[in-house]
């Protein structure tokens, strides 16, 4: 039998995860940032934290032994890729440790982000992925083009709403 998936909560600025989720974030993509320092990257994540719309993070929470522990994070954010500024809005920061991926954890983040752009009135949203393009795919992204991106080679995709 499969367990649930992890309840799926918005970030609020003052969570108890947001040291956890700002550590995840920084650990996978920091370095892409050099000009940003850790206090920098935390007050960012802090300030993504709206209450609705475009910018709101989002955690997914399980239930270990009767704690609750963050087990993913995803984001839904203005601009992610500073060489296209006119494009928005952007899903963002997707992230499962190791240890729970493989759980659909991932794809409830950025279906839950999605959610969120299209009941906010996007008619769409972005990312981009070096590596995650068949995750993305089967979601329902289409890729636009490959592009090189602060020393690393990514897809820009893109996914509309249904009328």
């Amino acid at each position: 039998m499969s367990q649930p998936l992890p309840e799926l909560r918005r970030l609020r600025p003052d969570s108890p995860h947001l040291d956890t989720l700002a550590r995840w974030t920084y650990g996978a993509w920091g370095a892409r940032y050099p000009e940003e320092s850790w206090p920098q990257w935390h007050d960012h994540l802090r300030r993504q934290c709206g209450e609705q719309g475009v910018p709101s993070v989002f955690v997914a929470i399980a239930d270990v032994s009767g704690r609750e522990i963050p087990v993913g994070t995803a984001s839904l954010t203005a601009s992610d890729l500073d060489s296209r500024p006119e494009l928005t809005p952007w899903l963002a920061s997707v992230f499962v440790p190791p240890a729970w991926r493989g759980r659909g954890i991932a794809s409830a983040l950025v279906e839950r982000v999605a959610e969120e752009a299209r009941v906010s009135g996007c008619p769409g949203c972005y990312l981009y992925t070096p590596d995650q393009q068949a995750l993305y795919a089967r979601l329902g992204w289409q890729a636009q083009e490959e592009l090189d991106y602060r020393g690393e080679r990514v897809t820009l995709m893109w996914r509309e709403w249904p009328a």
